[in-house]
């Protein structure tokens, strides 16, 4: 009597051509595991290097393996060894808009350079000021592998969970146990505010970042000593990084101080808008104020007039951090950056 499954259009040979036919699907862990003759948790073991499995199993756990072609999913099996699949950059602000700035940007994407050799993701995360509660789920996430905190201030580090330790660098302040990678804002600030008193300034104006971002206080220490040494007038207005406010901060300062010959803006956002500000109420830059900023972006080269700054490595502080991240070696507590001057046509 045939058999059953033989009756069905000549079955039998379509299964023996389907056996025969090479698939284009990738190998997975359970072909692996059939073909090896082994349980799906011991070839994962074999492929993982982890836990026990007998010589002979292992032996043909790679034959398998070699024959099928098995390429392990990184993200599969990092999340297996509780490794975690991506690297957060965690950047706090008082709103989730701080997520927009262009620097946050050059952050992340070289953070995603950085990873895309091990299988790693990047995942962006605001921290809000009033309560960094979100570095706890971070912390409980088995997906995350590590994270590099922005615009660091000391409650986050003071809120820093266990579970992250030694799985954490910031850019900005740090801590013990919570390695710094940052710009010397400080000698960079030096640098810019020299050369505008050397070029004649004499009733410089600083316009500030953030007042809660500790790091951004090094530029306005360094702004202060430098004029209080010369005997020139401290004039502090503050900013928060942005154009607009530059644009509001430079009309301030000739409100509050008339006679202002140069402005210093923390950042070349805010020294642009400064100078779009004072052109458009008829006043020359550099003829009447001069105006330098910090960052050295790319359009500061190109602007008009193109503006005098002091670099800022972010490309280079950020690939440092996520390394540092990434490697889990013991690096050293701060890593400062130099600033240099870049002397151009504003200043």
């Amino acid at each position: 009597m045939m058999p059953e499954w033989a009756g069905r259009g000549g079955a039998t040979g379509r299964l023996e051509d389907d056996m025969s036919t090479p698939t284009t699907r990738p190998a997975t862990l359970d072909d692996v595991a059939r073909a090896a003759g082994v349980s799906r948790s011991t070839a994962s073991r074999v492929i993982a290097r982890t836990g026990f499995a007998s010589p002979a199993a292992r032996d043909r756990v790679a034959a398998a393996v070699d024959r099928l072609g098995y390429v392990p999913n990184p993200a599969a099996r990092a999340l297996v060894r509780g490794a975690g699949v991506r690297l957060v950059i965690a950047v706090s602000g008082t709103d989730a808009t701080v997520l927009d700035d262009p620097y946050v940007d050059r952050v992340a994407g070289t953070a995603a350079r950085v990873c895309a050799p091990h299988g790693l993701g990047v995942a962006l995360e605001w921290l809000p000021l009033r309560g960094p509660t979100g570095l706890r789920r971070l912390g409980e996430d088995r997906g995350v592998c590590g994270v590099v905190l922005v615009n660091t201030t000391q409650p986050v580090l003071d809120a820093m969970p266990a579970g992250l330790r030694g799985r954490v660098a910031s850019i900005g302040i740090g801590s013990v146990a919570v390695p710094s990678f940052d710009v010397d804002n400080g000698a960079g600030a030096d640098a810019v505010v020299r050369h505008l008193c050397d070029t004649g300034r004499r009733r410089i104006a600083m316009v500030t970042g953030p007042r809660w971002l500790t790091c951004a206080g090094r530029s306005v220490a360094a702004y202060r000593a430098l004029m209080r040494a010369a005997g020139l007038p401290v004039r502090l207005v503050a900013g928060d990084f942005t154009a607009a406010r530059g644009g509001r901060a430079a009309l301030e300062v000739l409100s509050r101080w008339p006679d202002t010959d140069a402005i210093f803006a923390a950042s070349d956002a805010t020294a642009l808008g400064a100078i779009s500000a004072l052109r458009g109420r008829g006043i020359r830059v550099p003829g009447d104020v001069a105006v330098a900023g910090f960052d050295d972006i790319p359009y500061a080269a190109v602007s008009t007039p193109a503006l005098t700054t002091a670099t800022h490595p972010v490309r280079r502080i950020a690939e440092a951090a996520a390394t540092a991240v990434l490697d889990g070696r013991r690096v050293p507590p701060v890593t400062a950056f130099p600033s240099t001057l870049v002397a151009r046509d504003s200043a």
